[in-house]
């Protein structure tokens, strides 16, 4: 049976028998498959309307690659958006830092736009901003950590099926947890060895100047005070500052323990490189396992995040480095990727998209950008450029 088709709806691929529809007297020469995009403008120029096709007779490949194609260009449109955002959070946080270190009152207003602007996107696309946090800029640590967390936070709690609403406050929470570091002195705060007992009692009074400077922003909700005035206390009552225990930890200090620490782990920094994704889920399960987190809580985060996250690195049995673009939730073990650079050769490669589920090829390991001197901004937007 035929159907008719909006010339709109039309696509490379599919077989048409006749025109429908049109505003003009244009004849095809004779039925046969639409080839390319070219062939549909050629028909709507002259005024066709729509048209008549056989389904039995579309070739499933082209509509395939037709919707893969637009799946990836509006994939690509997210992650310039993400990365647009998250280079205005990065301004937005340098603000509050300056306004909290010469004691002026902070303004929630941008504060409040960036992180809703964040939430929209990781409610739209989560993947987006997940690749772009796993770029770090080795002397803005102390920015991109406070915006990361944000993200993850709002990441966690979708995944965890938490109200909109609710997510925004505690974006918010997560986006000023750290602004009283500003007032840590620069050589405890970046010193790259082990701080001394003082050094680290001068380091934990940041939670403390956190929530003062929070607590006397205008506007602020009691949820997103909450968030940031428990992201160091854990679960056995070790914590700081106010050494809260058990049931006292709320859920959302829960979170936000998981994510600080997270991000902390595989982030670089001017002193040390981080912690592969793989590693820092291994060590976040060690200090559930102390009682310093919620098991529960991180085996969700883990899933929520991903065995591989997106955005990260592989290096598959074929001896090229990947990033991985989508995730597979039947197993997480076995994505897509996109192959980009030859481990063996040690040069890029022409890139290559690999569904894991499909190929025999299969991931050895999760890797760094730096593992093989790679620069993770100048990766991004080449496959930006080539998508």
């Amino acid at each position: 049976m035929f159907e008719e088709k909006e010339i709109t709806e039309l696509v490379p691929g599919q077989y048409v028998i006749e025109i429908a529809k049109q505003n003009g007297s244009f004849s095809l020469s004779s039925p046969g498959h639409i080839k390319n995009q070219a062939v549909i403008n050629h028909l709507k120029s002259k005024g066709v309307v729509s048209v008549l096709i056989d389904p039995k007779k579309t070739l499933k490949k082209n509509i395939e690659n037709n919707n893969e194609n637009g799946a990836r260009k509006l994939l690509i449109k997210e992650v310039k958006e993400a990365k647009e955002i998250f280079n205005e959070s990065k301004k937005i946080q340098r603000r509050v830092f300056d306004d909290a270190l010469s004691g002026t009152e902070l303004d929630l207003t941008p504060v409040i736009e960036i992180t809703n602007k964040s939430v929209d996107a990781i409610f739209n696309n989560p993947d987006s901003l997940a690749c772009i946090v796993n770029i770090r800029e080795k002397d803005e640590y102390l920015l991109e950590h406070s915006v990361s967390v944000a993200i993850y936070m709002a990441i966690f709690a979708r995944y965890l099926k938490i109200k909109k609403s609710i997510v925004q406050e505690l974006s918010i929470g997560a986006f000023l947890h750290d602004v009283g570091k500003i007032m840590v002195p620069d050589e405890i705060l970046n010193k790259p060895g082990k701080l001394t007992n003082d050094e680290f009692t001068i380091m934990k009074t940041h939670a403390n100047h956190s929530i003062d400077i929070i607590t006397k922003t205008p506007g602020i909700s009691k949820l997103s005070l909450e968030v940031a005035a428990l992201h160091h206390e854990k679960i056995n009552g070790e914590g700081y500052p106010f050494n809260v225990k058990g049931d006292d930890v709320t859920k959302f200090g829960r979170m936000i323990a998981i994510c600080d620490i997270f991000d902390a782990l595989t982030a670089d920094r001017c002193y040390k490189e981080g912690f592969s994704h793989i590693k820092s889920f291994a060590i976040l399960r060690e200090l559930a396992q102390q009682n310093h987190l919620d098991i529960k809580l991180v085996d969700t985060f883990i899933k929520c995040a991903g065995v591989f996250p997106v955005g990260s690195l592989v290096k598959l049995k074929s001896n090229k480095i990947a990033i991985v673009e989508e995730r597979n939730p039947n197993d997480p073990t076995k994505p897509k990727v996109k192959s980009f650079y030859s481990a063996k050769m040690n040069h890029y490669i022409n890139t290559q998209k690999i569904d894991l589920q499909d190929s025999k090829d299969e991931i050895v390991k999760g890797v760094r950008a730096k593992d093989f001197d790679l620069d993770m901004n100048k990766i991004v937007e080449m496959l930006l450029m080539q998508g």
